[in-house]
């Protein structure tokens, strides 16, 4: 779980990544931007569905504040 997890946020960071660089390369021109951010959304709204899931299954639990 950790490694799905962990592949999520690299994903959710290289479309935030490639966002900005859109950004700065195409000034605006272009619709790359969006589709980036918006594929930023996804895979959050993704992440966050999976936590939900996993942790209604069991597959992970909390721990709480130590």
């Amino acid at each position: 779980m950790k490694i799905f997890v962990a592949i999520a946020f690299v994903l959710i960071l290289a479309s935030l990544g490639s966002a900005l660089l859109f950004l700065m390369k195409d000034k605006g021109k272009s619709d790359r931007t969006v589709k980036a951010l918006a594929f930023r959304v996804g895979f959050s709204i993704m992440l966050f569905l999976l936590i939900l899931v996993a942790h209604s299954q069991g597959w992970i639990q909390p721990t709480g504040i130590r």
